[in-house]
């Protein structure tokens, strides 16, 4: 016969755990994606929970349907979320930059449907979101996530509350990497400016000449040989920036560099 105390042991240690990481895929790009259904990423969430039950530690003696099991569960929650939206912040980056050189080029008017957040971002914005998924999945970040989640239940026990102080840390990394993402988008930014002041200054110097008619073909086509030109930069400065990501996550919630 079992007790009640630990049948709500038995729960709380898959029910919290579980929460944890499923909060995590609800936000990771990638694996937490529109594209992936809802059930898949349930049925995911429930599969790593069960391979990280092990390394659950003390559980607390609570109800999870009462007042402290709740404030437990929205503490697991608040870690698996922020955890997530950390890496999220890189991709988020890349658009923005991306969203700047398409309105530069003139193609901020060319919109396509994004997978990932289940908005219509610019086509330049999807062709770096593109690049940004499969290099994160050849640089194995998703891995890099899952041990960093599996690290967490070691350093920060389920009966631990969460630390808002990780909400500062947070932002001073997001302002670093922006400026990452800036560095990205700074070549194909600073050739089309060039190029568009050349076209104010033919257009000052020949009134006839239509602007519209010519400057946007050479706009746009400049624009793609400035991001073609910028390729091999971007493998590079998303591999630091994602590596920055996921050093932070690990001393956030792993207790290592």
């Amino acid at each position: 016969m079992f007790t009640v105390a630990e049948m709500t042991a038995f729960v709380g240690s898959f029910w919290w755990p579980f929460i944890r990481v499923a909060a995590l895929f609800s936000v990771l790009p990638v694996l937490g994606g529109t594209q992936i259904p809802m059930r898949i990423r349930v049925v995911a969430a429930f599969v790593i929970s069960l391979a990280m039950a092990p390394l659950v530690g003390d559980v607390p003696a609570v109800e999870p349907l009462s007042a402290a099991g709740l404030l437990v569960t929205v503490t697991q929650i608040l870690i698996g979320v922020v955890m997530g939206f950390i890496v999220l912040l890189v991709f988020n980056a890349l658009l923005l930059g991306a969203e700047a050189i398409a309105i530069t080029m003139g193609l901020g008017f060319a919109l396509m449907s994004d997978p990932q957040n289940g908005v219509q971002i610019p086509v330049v914005g999807q062709f770096y979101q593109i690049l940004a998924t499969l290099l994160f999945l050849a640089l194995n970040g998703h891995h890099a996530m899952l041990q960093v989640m599996a690290d967490s239940f070691v350093f920060l026990p389920l009966n631990q509350t969460f630390d808002p102080g990780l909400l500062w840390e947070l932002l001073r990394f997001a302002s670093i990497l922006f400026a990452g993402a800036l560095k990205i988008a700074l070549p194909a930014i600073i050739t089309l400016l060039t190029v568009n002041l050349v076209m104010g200054v033919m257009t000052r110097a020949s009134p006839q000449l239509n602007v519209f008619s010519v400057g946007f073909p050479v706009t746009m086509t400049i624009g793609f040989l400035a991001i073609a030109a910028a390729l091999p930069v971007f493998g590079p400065n998303f591999e630091q920036m994602l590596a920055d990501a996921v050093a932070l996550a690990r001393m956030l919630f792993a207790g290592g560099p």
